[in-house]
């Protein structure tokens, strides 16, 4: 099967895991891991995570089983070649087909919910929507980590944001649990949607740095705040930034959006 080729991989700072009780996490939109330069390749995916050195990783438009992208399952490869746990789930099929988001982490984990979510699809946009929740298990405790790519259409995403700030999800938390909610959420600062899962949880580029700061998209020229990563009390926030390097910015159309929490 066809994984694309393999990138040079650079050198690569890490931090001291064994000293630092920060959690560091990251949400990238991987574009079903085909880049600006139209090719396709996991490796080079997997190099930009390993160089961003997280702890766990929501990824958004992956393909499994996709004649578009040789038939692999992506999540997989990158997982594999990092060494980290995985869990995919399809937010849309195809027969065969898959094509969805997935988390994954240098740590153990455990799913605790995997859902489409109500999606308005189109001849444009012919896909569903869908969140996963997994409980990762960090030396410094559980966290509840919480992944979704929100819809195109206003109307769609806000309802999508009502579910996920519900009791269903957001709503389903003990209040001592330590919860981060990340993903592509197709919305700006201030959005109507933003705003809701506002009232709920905190956004991490609003607490330390402006948001005009951490476009995300697209990479040739990063214009758009897309890509988010709230935070609920039991976590503070260390520090957030867009991860920009000349690898990252073929990789895919959108840059990571990083942030460093700890355990209040």
């Amino acid at each position: 099967m066809d994984l694309g080729r393999e990138p040079k991989t650079g050198a690569i700072t890490k931090r001291n895991r064994a000293t630092e009780q920060s959690l560091r996490i990251a949400t990238y939109n991987v574009h079903g891991c085909r880049g600006t330069d139209r090719r396709r390749s996991e490796y080079r995916i997997a190099e930009v995570i390993a160089l961003l050195d997280v702890d766990v990783i929501g990824l958004q438009e992956l393909d499994l089983n996709r004649r578009r992208s040789g038939r692999v399952d992506q999540a997989a490869v990158i997982a594999e070649r990092l060494g980290w746990h995985c869990y995919f789930y399809p937010a849309f099929r195809a027969r065969d087909e898959q094509f969805g988001n997935a988390i994954l982490s240098r740590y153990p984990m455990r799913l605790r919910q995997a859902a489409e979510l109500p999606s308005v699809m189109t001849r444009v946009c012919p896909e569903s929507r869908a969140a996963i929740w997994m409980e990762i298990d960090t030396p410094n405790g559980a966290v509840q980590v919480m992944n979704t790519h929100l819809g195109l259409g206003r109307r769609e995403r806000l309802t999508q944001a009502q579910l996920l700030a519900g009791p269903k999800w957001v709503g389903r938390l003990a209040t001592d649990d330590a919860l981060i909610l990340l993903g592509d959420f197709n919305s700006l600062p201030g959005s109507p949607p933003l705003k809701l899962l506002g009232q709920h949880l905190r956004a991490t580029r609003t607490l330390l740095a402006a948001s005009s700061r951490l476009a995300t998209f697209p990479t040739r020229s990063p214009l758009l705040a897309l890509d988010h990563i709230f935070v609920n009390g039991r976590l503070r926030v260390n520090s957030v930034t867009v991860f920009r390097n000349e690898v990252a910015r073929v990789a895919s159309d959108h840059f990571p959006l990083v942030a460093d929490v700890r355990l209040a």
